[in-house]
């Protein structure tokens, strides 16, 4: 969707011009319980060092196709986003404040980063998705001669991602969340956006692999589907279902029987006032 291009050996999600957005995404929804997915992809373009932007965005979502600010795809998603940030736009404002983070809380960038939502809470670009993210690491990706690889594995509700970026053929670990509860039958896909920085954002291949795992009767009653995302010892804002709308007649018995308490509540109250204005004549006389 959108600005993406399909080649003959990769789709090109955004190319290196500036206001781009394109997305891929997959048509059949996923039901594995245990999966792996392998993502080889390749960031490159003719920016300096923090002269480009913004990175890439693989999902596992509840919804597909829906564009928007947050790489691509929409806000306040439902499922699970890893992100690809090649832009570090809150160092940039502090340094503008001339302000600075601590060398043990600043980070470096392109930065790999991960994200459950449940649909209530936004992606804060403006701070790089600091305040939500599980758990991050630094992945120099851009204009690299040989082929970049990221891996998402999701087993025993254990999520973990791994990357390989240095041209050795090893998986080296980024991310590693237990207690990560994501329901079955969400879409993958991967979207990028440019806004006034820019780079060409390439996909080469997504494969799916279904991992098999044995469990115990005690796993198996642990494990058991979930509906919405969460993870466990991090509590999400709840997601409150609008009330449905009052049908007429609903709506008809309710002002029917609030009329039909009113008028009772009245002449209960004149029966209690002449009583009182009785009592009230016989301790006069």
């Amino acid at each position: 969707m959108g600005n993406a291009m399909v080649m003959t050996q990769y789709i090109r999600l955004t190319p290196d011009m500036q206001s781009k957005q394109g997305a891929l995404w997959n048509r059949v929804p996923c039901f594995l319980r245990d999966w792996e997915l392998q993502v080889h992809f390749r960031i490159h373009g003719q920016g300096k060092k923090n002269l480009h932007g913004d990175g890439l965005a693989i999902w596992y979502t509840k919804d597909r196709m829906q564009p928007g600010p947050v790489f691509g795809n929409m806000d306040k998603f439902v499922g699970l986003g890893v992100f690809v940030d090649t832009y570090p736009n809150e160092e940039k404002q502090q340094e503008a404040q001339k302000r600075r983070y601590s060398p043990g809380v600043q980070r470096v960038f392109p930065y790999i980063s991960a994200m459950v939502n449940n649909g209530s809470l936004s992606y804060d670009h403006e701070r790089d998705g600091r305040p939500t993210e599980l758990g991050g690491c630094t992945a120099i990706v851009r204009n690299l001669h040989y082929d970049t690889f990221l891996v998402i594995r999701y087993v025993k509700r254990h999520l973990t991602i791994m990357m390989d970026i240095d041209g050795k053929h090893e998986w080296r670990d980024c991310i590693e969340v237990p207690g990560v509860r994501l329901p079955r039958g969400y879409y993958f896909g991967t979207s990028s956006i440019t806004g006034d920085l820019s780079d060409n954002h390439d996909v080469i291949s997504l494969k799916l692999f279904e991992l098999t795992v044995e469990r115990t009767p005690e796993e198996e009653k642990l494990h058991r589907d979930v509906f919405l995302p969460s993870v466990d010892n991090m509590k999400l804002p709840q997601m409150t279902a609008p009330l449905p709308p009052l049908s007429g007649l609903a709506l008809f018995l309710i002002v029917f029987f609030s009329l039909v308490f009113s008028v009772f509540a009245i002449v209960i109250g004149i029966i209690l006032y002449n009583k009182w204005q009785d009592q009230s004549r016989k301790r006069f006389y």
